[in-house]
């Protein structure tokens, strides 16, 4: 093969990459640039925590405006070259489905709380956890930590965690005992997981700034924020889980609020591995 042949195979082959990428991921802001916005501006929206296309895209106007050096014309303009990159339109109903089909579910750890959820929880979308003290919610946020992580057939997503602590209770012991259960490398599985400690709401949402950022460039299939504040009205959230004590080491799960799962209770049990099915 010639040198010509060979440097028009590799554009090729980057521009195929190039477009899958763009198929299965977020656009990076960064893209912009080629439609007229100037570097300045974009790291400004970078510094703001919009370090997508799609972030602008789906953004209020007024939100823009809030960022110093975003004047109302800027806004028009990033917002205007945002919108011809992201599909915001109609689409038929078939087309939906067929994305919905492609959604990732991260298995918990339990088949019968897996069951309940359709497949595991869905990745793309906000579920929300809430009860009482030692109901399981800090430790199935510690178990799909690891869960995330397995290959597509085992009910993983191949990718890596973001965890945002509140309240001081994450264990790394926990996630590599849930390793060694699924064969994983521990060593491996925490080099995998992302994690902060917020000590405040203000350093709290500093830190979703700097997670926007680190979720626009690595595959992160799991984003968790535990959280101690009252469960009341979410509107955010796509699925909420309620979760009770049981017997021992079991636990109830109730879905609380979903637009396609009906209301149902599961059962699962707390190990030292993680979670899974209850063994009474």
């Amino acid at each position: 093969m010639s040198a010509q042949q060979e440097r028009a195979s590799s554009s090729g082959a980057q521009q195929q990459t190039q477009q899958e990428d763009e198929q299965c991921g977020p656009v990076l802001i960064a893209r912009l640039e080629q439609h007229g916005i100037s570097a300045s501006d974009i790291k400004k929206l970078e510094e703001a925590g919009y370090c997508t296309v799609e972030a602008v895209a789906f953004a209020p106007k007024k939100s823009l405006l809030a960022i110093k050096g975003i004047s109302e014309a800027k806004a028009d303009k990033v917002m205007a070259e945002a919108g011809k990159l992201v599909p915001m339109g109609f689409t038929t109903a078939t087309e939906f489905h067929q994305k919905r089909s492609e959604i990732i579910q991260l298995t918990t750890g339990s088949k019968e709380l897996d069951k309940l959820l359709g497949g595991g929880i869905e990745t793309g979308s906000i579920t929300e956890i809430f009860g009482e003290f030692r109901t399981g919610k800090t430790q199935l946020c510690h178990t799909l930590a690891v869960t995330c992580q397995l290959p597509l057939e085992m009910g993983g997503g191949e990718g890596k965690c973001l965890y945002v602590d509140t309240e001081g209770t994450f264990r790394p012991e926990r996630l590599l005992a849930t390793s060694e259960r699924y064969g994983l490398n521990g060593a491996d599985v925490l080099d995998n997981v992302a994690y902060a400690r917020a000590y405040n709401s203000d350093h709290q949402s500093q830190l979703l700034v700097q997670a926007a950022a680190m979720m626009a460039e690595a595959s992160y299939k799991s984003v968790i924020q535990a959280v101690t504040v009252p469960a009341g009205c979410n509107c955010n959230c796509t699925c909420r889980l309620y979760l009770r004590k049981g017997r021992g080491e079991t636990r109830i799960c109730k879905i609380y609020d979903s637009p396609c799962l009906p209301e149902a209770e599961a059962i699962f049990g707390i190990y030292a591995d993680g979670i899974g099915d209850s063994k009474d």
